[in-house]
């Protein structure tokens, strides 16, 4: 009788969002990853000052108009058990009038494929879900993100329209009521 290993099941990774210090923020807003890493409570990949960099100087002005948004935006992914930041995620800010948020995450292309971008969602959702006054969560899609796509609906986003965002283009609009995809 063949034996199973363990270790050939793959895990789910375990994540968490750490919120980064302003000045870390602001450092990547520039592109400057050595700066970010000096404030930065774990090291930072050049994922987060290269292709992040649009990300991180609309939110070091978001929180330098706005600071008490800070708990809401984009964060650090950190896989719990290498202490590795592995993306960021977060949402575009606190809920509006309507209960909305927006929510957001990139994986660093070193870490893709392994179920990081999964995994920040659930925690993004389960967020959503905890916060009395968040009633619907939101997922902007480039229409050619077919990875994005496929995800979100597998947590029950329906499609609800398009709009024209300045930095990425068209983007379809996904959204679902808040705790119904727990």
């Amino acid at each position: 009788m063949p034996s199973t290993s363990l270790s050939a099941v793959p895990r789910r990774p375990s994540v968490e969002l750490l919120q980064l210090p302003l000045a870390a923020i602001d450092a990547l807003a520039t592109g400057d990853l050595d700066t970010a890493n000096r404030h930065s409570p774990v090291p930072l990949t050049p994922h987060f000052s290269s292709d992040r960099r649009p990300l991180w100087k609309f939110r070091s002005l978001q929180l330098a108009a706005t600071p008490d948004d800070a708990g809401w935006v984009t964060g650090a992914l950190i896989d719990r058990a290498s202490g590795q930041a592995v993306g960021c995620a977060g949402f575009h800010g606190p809920p509006d009038a309507e209960g909305m948020v927006e929510l957001g995450y990139s994986v660093d292309p070193v870490f893709r494929r392994r179920g990081y971008a999964r995994a920040a969602l659930e925690l993004l959702l389960a967020r959503a879900a905890r916060e009395p006054e968040v009633r619907t969560v939101r997922a902007t899609i480039s229409p050619d993100n077919e990875a994005s796509r496929n995800l979100v609906l597998q947590y029950g986003f329906v499609e609800n329209g398009s709009q024209w965002d300045e930095e990425d283009g068209l983007e379809i609009i996904f959204e679902v009521a808040a705790g119904a995809a727990q």
